[in-house]
């Protein structure tokens, strides 16, 4: 017997056997459960989604003579000659017409004709015409009147991937159901029941990867896989498929993530040559980067919502603690357009690099200090990337405060080696500001150091507090803060974390509760607001959202 592939050998011979489209198959078994039939269906939506499988599957509803009571059933039997000749295609009154090739006005007028006469084996004479919108408009004309009022014995099932190209007047007559796609752990499911019943071994990271690159078609995911079987020599394993896909490892992006939460510019230019030199395409990388992104949103603002199964959960977790919301807004859209526009870059290489570069020149972050040698460029401000600005930017554009809002002043870093503060380098001096110190840090050592109160200090001996749940921190990123110390102080460090139950002295809970007062202050000011109250009163208004930013207390909100 020769070999079928799985996308023929799977496909649905009923309704039960149909996944993802439950919206529709309720609303057809419902109406062939009580004989409520139309005389022309239209299925619409992307490839591999079922639209002529829905119909070979109706086809049969209409003709099974092996159901119970005889007549149209939304269960067919499967057994029964018409049933059996349907799945072979081998019936007579089930007309299949690819629309492709079927285009014109004396081919329709040829199906209009033998419309006419009754079935010869069936219950019904069933029309598919498939990619339906590649008729041309004499044949849509020529089947209008045919369509709105067909023969009895006559059903008309309509199939396209453009519904935009159908005319008016043939969508009016039709009862239209939209197919969706396939979301990837529901394609991913079906694949691992596929695979078992086939004894074919796998690794559940390569049915994610063929789930992915199918794009919710399941006639796709399906004809991967027989690819990933083939490429994995009857097994499909998870190195494999990615080498089959070219599909980049999620775990080689992080640390372009990490990068630009650093604003280490070189770093970023050495990552994106590694990809480079492993082969990876840049248009595949940009998707993956978007798709890490979307999980640090998650992870930011529905921490529950990140799925629990995916391998890099825990330096997701980090780097959304790293980057604030707006941030991470920001780099998705420019991930997501950097990848359109990678068609019109010099080449691919730099397309993707500009696009980190863009990425990099949008990450906020505060200038470091003036240098403290005299010379060119002294005093000058910089960007996060340590590049010096234009004169014409130097200087920050005022912002327009709310009146009653406090205005926070910018804490003076730390400079480099010879700027430590004096308490810590010969313990004299004023008090040490650690809190100054940890903000002025770079990348993952500023992420611990914020959780850490400090203890006490002497000569070069510091001593933190970190709370026992953040130890993982410490675990991970305990060396990085030890070497930042050490070159944003001058010298070799003595550092010292004892881990306590809690403590609300660490420069992120003083932060936390700064936040805290300026929501409060944000929110009284709004509630306090006259023109708010006129609103509020007049126009019956309800206040949804404040949110205190750059300053000033931003309202959102709706009317009834």
């Amino acid at each position: 017997m020769s070999h079928q592939v799985l996308a023929r050998k799977w496909r649905p011979r009923g309704f039960g056997q149909l996944v993802g489209q439950e919206h529709v198959v309720r609303a057809l078994t419902n109406a062939l459960a009580q004989g409520r039939l139309h005389h022309a269906y239209l299925f619409t939506g992307t490839r591999g989604v079922g639209k002529t499988t829905l119909a070979r599957i109706l086809a049969k509803c209409l003709n099974c003579t092996g159901s119970e009571h005889g007549g149209v059933t939304p269960e067919p039997c499967g057994t029964c000659p018409a049933c059996q000749e349907i799945d072979g295609g081998r019936f007579v009154d089930l007309i299949e017409i690819d629309a492709a090739s079927y285009t014109g006005i004396d081919n329709m007028r040829e199906v209009i004709e033998n419309a006419q006469y009754a079935p010869t084996a069936g219950r019904y004479k069933v029309y598919i015409i498939d990619e339906v919108h590649q008729l041309s408009k004499h044949a849509f004309n020529a089947m209008l009147k045919t369509l709105e009022e067909p023969p009895g014995h006559v059903i008309f099932i309509l199939a396209t991937t453009d519904p935009q190209k159908v005319p008016v007047t043939v969508l009016s007559r039709c009862l239209q159901f939209n197919l969706k796609q396939m979301p990837p752990g529901q394609v991913a499911g079906h694949l691992k029941k596929v695979l078992e019943a086939e004894n074919v071994p796998f690794e559940s990271g390569a049915l994610n990867l063929l789930a992915r690159a199918a794009a919710g078609s399941m006639r796709d995911a399906l004809s991967l896989t027989d690819q990933a079987i083939a490429y994995g020599s009857g097994q499909v394993k998870e190195e494999e498929t990615r080498a089959m896909l070219g599909v980049i490892d999620q775990a080689y992006l992080l640390p372009v993530l990490e990068a630009l939460a650093a604003a280490d510019g070189p770093r970023l230019m050495r990552e994106a040559e590694e990809l480079a030199a492993r082969g990876f395409s840049f248009d595949a990388a940009l998707q993956d980067m978007a798709g890490l992104l979307h999980q640090i949103a998650l992870a930011q603002s529905v921490p529950e919502a990140v799925g629990e199964d995916i391998p890099e959960r825990d330096r997701l977790f980090v780097l959304a603690r790293q980057l604030d919301p707006e941030t991470v807004q920001v780099h998705y859209q420019i991930a997501t357009l950097g990848r359109r526009d990678l068609e019109w870059a010099p080449d691919e290489y730099a397309g993707f690099t500009m696009t980190l570069l863009r990425m990099l020149a949008f990450t906020p972050g505060e200038p470091p200090p003036p240098a403290r040698s005299a010379g060119p460029g002294a005093g000058q401000a910089t960007t996060a990337s340590g590049r010096p600005l234009p004169p014409a930017t130097a200087r920050p554009l005022p912002v327009a405060r709310a009146a009653n809002e406090p205005t926070l002043p910018t804490p003076a870093l730390p400079a480099r080696g010879e700027g430590a503060p004096a308490s810590l380098a010969d313990g004299k001096g004023p008090e040490f500001d650690w809190r100054t110190l940890a903000e002025s840090l770079p990348g993952l050592a500023r992420q611990l150091a914020m959780q850490c109160e400090l203890a006490s200090h002497a000569g070069q001996s510091l001593r933190l507090r970190l709370p026992e749940g953040q130890k993982s921190l410490l675990a991970n990123f305990g060396d990085k803060l030890r070497e930042a110390l050490a070159e944003k102080l001058g010298g070799v460090i003595q550092l010292d974390v004892e881990l306590v139950a809690d403590t609300d002295a660490s420069p992120a809970a003083a932060r936390a509760r700064e936040q805290a007062s300026r929501q409060g202050e944000a929110e009284a000011a709004i509630h306090g607001d006259p023109f708010i109250q006129t609103l509020v009163r007049e126009c019956d208004a309800t206040i949804n959202n404040i949110r205190p930013l750059a300053g000033q207390a931003r309202l959102t909100g709706t009317d009834n």
